[in-house]
């Protein structure tokens, strides 16, 4: 039987790859440089396909996926609007990746800390998913 930590964590490693789709869906619009584009759709193919993969194994756990907070996609509507009204430039998009970058691999590490009884597998989705967050903002580091 599978423990509850694994599924509490699996569903926030999810959670965290809706996020990270949304957020760079939402800048790919205002993207000028064609290599950062590059950049930002391998990332969001990169965090769709883990995003399949969560959702797999939560379904063969007999369980179903978490959406990202309202609230936390609300916020992060607003501060990109609000930034890009302002400067709508490559360095601007980069910055609030890389924002978005640092919250999620603070967030996905203070929940393997949390859900400490995860499964080896789980937990393994979840430094998979701080691994894509960590060299997603390294390679913006150029844009900024």
């Amino acid at each position: 039987m599978i423990n509850e930590d694994t599924i509490y964590l699996l569903r926030e490693c999810n959670a965290g790859t809706q996020m990270a789709v949304y957020s760079i869906g939402e800048i790919l619009e205002n993207v000028k440089d064609q290599k950062l584009r590059e950049i930002l759709i391998s990332s969001k193919n990169h965090h769709e396909q883990l995003g399949n993969e969560l959702h797999i194994l939560l379904q063969k756990y007999g369980d179903t996926t978490k959406d990202p907070g309202v609230i936390a996609k609300g916020m992060s509507w607003i501060k990109t609007n609000a930034k890009l009204a302002i400067d709508d430039s490559d360095r601007v998009c980069a910055d609030l990746i890389t924002d978005g970058c640092h919250m999620g691999t603070k967030t996905m590490q203070r929940h393997i800390n949390q859900y400490l009884a995860a499964d080896r597998e789980a937990r393994g989705k979840a430094e998979e998913l701080i691994r894509m967050e960590e060299l997603l903002a390294c390679e913006l580091k150029p844009f900024l």
